[in-house]
Formats: structure tokens, sequence, C-alpha cells
């Protein structure tokens, strides 16, 4: 797992130092501060790979290192630094054989995964070892070939071969499927079917509401979770195949990466999604062992609430990506229970003032800054009567907000007077 991740000169942030907790780390912070970034740089630090484009400097800097601390299953952990060579365009590390951390899983945004192996990647030495298994989101569905092998046969193939050769990994697909299905909203599986004419291959389907759905025509929200449990079962699964042919003790520790898991994901799954892949890795592997180390990204306050019932402050932090003085700061040990999505909303975490439209909130200020009797009110809103105009419209009868501007001018919601 990731211990510690020190930057310098690189991104956003001249200096960025980040603890990382033995389980849950969510990543919270405004757009473009670097939480995909630091996700990048995380399984960088796992891997010695790339996911996506190398980091790179930030302009006009020639010193950029980066340090981070992996421990392995045995190991004590021990600093790496790397400093960015110009002369060849990347990040050099000593040709020294690196702490393992388990299987390492990256689940991009843009419906793309990544997996680091220690079977395949690492405990390999032929000259033909990948350095790590890389898919675009049509790969993760219709498989991948490196070097004209194929590694990979993707979703819909697998997913029939292993469900009518009752295979092992279809009995793990179900489980995991049943585990990441919101509360009472099952996803069953259906039987496959033949959809195009003149193709020679059946298709997977589910059962939803008494139809047989194609799993590729799917909502988004349905295929992320099908694709997440695909993958999870696949890399499983080969990483026992190949640890058995190398004769090894399979592996199972687990780091996990997840960049916005509320991705097209409905409330009822947001609040779930978190919770329910903690509960599949378990699912897969058995209760032993330690938990998966998850670095998750987030700006969805449900996402965060969702972790309330099971955030333990010995084993999981919130990490939040701030400005000060142009540059950006990681601040941790912040977590606080809010007790809903509204609270989170308002919270430091996500930092909006209120849980409201920006012309509710700007209406309700300048009613508060009449009732401090404050003379300098924005324009449109500048006398008790337009305020009034504009909370009608916009408020709702029932809002928390009538007592107090009632109390202080008599008027009601409904225009009337009392």
């Amino acid at each position: 797992m990731l211990k510690s991740l020190h930057l310098r000169h690189l991104g956003l942030a001249r200096e960025l130092q980040v603890e990382w907790a033995d389980r849950i780390n969510l990543i919270v912070g405004d757009n473009g501060l670097g939480k995909t970034f630091l996700l990048d740089l995380a399984w960088w630090a796992l891997t010695r790979t790339w996911a996506g484009p190398m980091a790179l400097p930030a302009p006009g800097e020639l010193k950029a290192t980066i340090r981070y601390t992996v421990r392995g299953a045995t190991t004590t952990a021990k600093p790496v630094t790397s400093t960015f060579s110009p002369a060849e365009q990347a990040w050099p590390l000593k040709a020294v054989r690196p702490a393992m951390p388990g299987i390492v899983v990256y689940i991009r945004i843009d419906g793309g995964f990544s997996v680091w192996d220690p079977a395949r990647n690492y405990w390999r030495t032929d000259p033909g070892r990948p350095p790590a298994y890389h898919f675009q989101s049509a790969e993760v569905w219709d498989g991948l070939s490196l070097n004209g092998v194929r590694v990979c046969e993707g979703l819909e193939r697998d997913w029939v071969n292993w469900q009518e050769g009752r295979k092992p990994h279809f009995d793990a697909l179900k489980a995991v499927l049943a585990v990441l299905s919101p509360p009472g909203e099952p996803i069953t599986i259906g039987q496959p079917q033949r959809l195009l004419l003149g193709e020679g291959r059946d298709r997977p389907t589910l059962q939803i509401a008494g139809q047989t759905v194609p799993v590729a025509l799917a909502s988004s929200g349905v295929r992320r979770i099908l694709a997440l449990a695909y993958f999870l079962v696949w890399a499983w699964h080969e990483h026992q195949l190949a640890a058995r042919l190398l004769g090894k003790t399979p592996e199972k520790r687990f780091v996990l990466l997840f960049d916005e898991p509320e991705t097209h994901m409905h409330p009822r799954w947001q609040r779930t999604v978190l919770p329910s892949l903690l509960q599949a890795v378990a699912t897969l592997r058995g209760p032993d062992g330690e938990a998966p180390q998850m670095l998750v990204a987030t700006h969805a306050p449900l996402v965060a609430a969702s972790l309330e019932p099971h955030f333990d402050l010995e084993r999981d932090d919130l990490i939040h990506l701030g400005l000060r003085d142009g540059q950006v700061v990681a601040e941790q040990g912040g977590w606080a229970t809010q007790g809903d999505a509204t609270n989170w909303l308002v919270s430091e975490a996500f930092g909006l003032e209120q849980a409201r439209s920006l012309e509710s909130e700007r209406a309700i200020e300048a009613a508060e800054a009449l009732m401090r009797g404050e003379s300098l009110l924005p324009e449109g809103l500048d006398s008790q009567p337009a305020i009034h105009a504009a909370l009608q419209r916009l408020l709702p009868a029932g809002d928390p907000f009538w007592p107090r501007w009632i109390v202080r001018t008599g008027q009601l919601p409904t225009g009337d007077e009392a």
C-alpha cells in the first residue's frame, strides 16, 4: 500500500505532502486542484508505470521531485525519490526490486481501467513481461491485445464464456454484482442471446423490470457497475491463474484507485458504491487479510455521507485540496460526521455557503443584510418588497428561512398579511 507522497515543483503546488491512511482515503476539492493528478501519481508510485500522460514539472522548474513510500508485504517501507530528468524526459528510478504493494486497480473517470498484477507484472522475469495492463473504455467490453497476444477477451465474451461454461468466475461475478447492486434494486443476470443477424456469438443480458435487456444497451450507470464488477473478477481470477502457473502463493492485498465513483450514478447508487466496493473485495478473496486501501476522488456529498457509518479515524482519512496564497495545499485529519448530504455541501469539504441555487442564496443574503440594517444592498434586491418578491418566487412555503423573515417583516410566504 501507499504510505506517503511528497511532490516538489509539480502541478499547481510548489510543495505537496500527503500521508495516506491504511484503508479509505477520500480526496475532495474544487475542479482543477489536482484530485485526478494525485491518483495518477499514486498509480505511478505504486506501479512505476503511467496510466495516462506522464506528469511534468511546472514550467521553468528544473528540479522537480517525487518522493513516495510504498509498504510491501513484509519489507519495511523506505522512501524512494525521483528527480525529473529533462534530458531523458523521464522520472528515473534506481534499478532495484521495488516494494510490492499488492494487486493495484485504477478505475478511471473515462470508463477505462488499469491493473497492475504482481503475478504478471512483477514476479515474471521474461522480456515480454508487460509493465501493467491499461484498458480504454471500449477495451473493457471488447478485449485487449498486447504485442499480438490476446490478454483479455473483454466483458461480453468472458461473461458468456463463464456463464455457459459454469465457471467459478461466473459465480464470483454474480456475487460481486449482488453486493454492488443498491438495496432493493438487484442486478439480475439473464440468459445469453443472439442479438445481431449474421453475428456468430451470443451476448450477455440482464433482467430489468421483467424485460430482457442486452448489457450493451443498459444505462450508463448500470454499465459502469457491470464494468467494475467484471474488472474486479477478471483481475482477481487472472492473478490466481498466473500465480498458480508460476508456483507462487496468490496475493490477497488490494489497492483501489477510484476517480469520481458518482459518475453516471443515481443518488441511490452513489450512497452505496464505496461501502459495496469494500464488501465486493471481501467477497472475492474471503474474510482473511487486511482491508483494501482505497484512494477515492469525489465531488459528491452523498459519496462522502455514505462512508460515515464505516469511517474509522485510525484507518481512514479525508484529504481536502484547497488554495492558499495561489498554491494548492492538502489538508488532512479534518473528517467530521455531517449527518446528511446537505450538511456535506456546506461543510469545508465542499465549501458552499448554502445548499441552494445561486439565485436563492443571493435573495437570502440580501434579506439577512436588510434585517441587519445594512443600507448597501444588491441591485434588484435593494428594498423589502423586492426581496420579498424574490423569496416568494424562489423558496417553498415550508422553507426554514421563512420564520425569520416573517418575524422581522410580518410578511407571509403567500403574500397575505398575518
